[in-house]
């Protein structure tokens, strides 16, 4: 089992529009600099921020499963199939691309805030789908209250997405002084990354050993046996994470990444 944790300096950063959209990139594309190239399935992260409107024009793309998910502000999609659509705080843009699509994108403020994340199917045959794009609200998915955290399934049990590749993802955020206890199974990696507060991160399989983050550090556990991961937040502002869950080896070739 490791726990790894990987400052800003070690992801990548981008923008787009001439610096209207920047990106903090804990996964990025090759070349970009990010010391994680994927993990498993999960082959980019990206958290963007807009303090106004910024656009990205009309671009491709094959077989990846594409997520936009909207923590503040808006974003607005287009593409070849014909969508025209925006959704607020809490929702979910997908594109499932399929044998081909071209999408074009709008960020929208004040102070957008999201992200694009991509998983990876099988390519071969992935691209032989027809792609389809997806819309979700924020009142779409569950959530669950519980001892001084909020946990909402963004992918996973009772949420609304299915997608081919395996994967699982909520958004949590805990009260200060308050934790979350977060079962990772075996041959698993689960992946956080910090977008409010500080925190601890303690497996169950060494209790005794906490191990420290940071707003905007991004966390990777790897297990090769079930571990019960349990997060505190513990500076005086709620601590808010995304996680994201997927198997440490698929059974399909993945996409050279380097």
């Amino acid at each position: 089992m490791q726990t790894l944790v990987y400052g800003p300096s070690l992801q990548a950063v981008g923008s787009f529009d001439g610096g209207k959209i920047t990106e903090q990139k804990p996964i990025g594309f090759p070349g970009e600099g990010s010391a994680l190239k994927r993990l498993g399935p999960l082959f980019y992260w990206a958290w963007a921020h807009s303090k106004q409107d910024g656009y990205i024009p009309l671009h491709p793309h094959q077989a990846f499963e594409i997520m936009t998910y909207v923590i503040a502000g808006k974003a607005e999609h287009g593409d070849t199939l014909g969508t025209r659509s925006t959704v607020g705080a809490g929702g979910v843009q997908l594109m499932q691309t399929g044998s081909g699509v071209s999408h074009e994108e709008r960020f929208i403020g004040p102070d957008m805030e999201g992200f694009q994340i991509w998983f990876e199917p099988h390519m071969e045959t992935a691209i032989l789908r027809k792609p389809t794009y997806s819309q979700f609200e924020h009142k779409d998915f569950p959530i669950i209250e519980g001892d001084g955290y909020v946990q909402k399934t963004v992918i996973g049990k009772e949420s609304p997405i299915q997608i081919v590749a395996d994967a699982l993802m909520w958004d949590v955020e805990i009260a200060p002084g308050a934790s979350y206890t977060h079962q990772v199974p075996k041959d698993r990696t689960i992946s956080a990354l910090a977008i409010r507060g500080d925190g601890t991160w303690t497996n169950g399989l060494d209790s005794t050993h906490r191990t420290a983050f940071h707003h905007k550090d991004f966390i990777v556990v790897r297990t090769d046996a079930e571990v019960e991961a349990v997060i505190e937040a513990t500076s005086d502002s709620p601590l808010r994470l995304l996680l994201i869950e997927v198997p440490i080896t698929v059974d399909y070739p993945l996409y050279p990444k380097r």
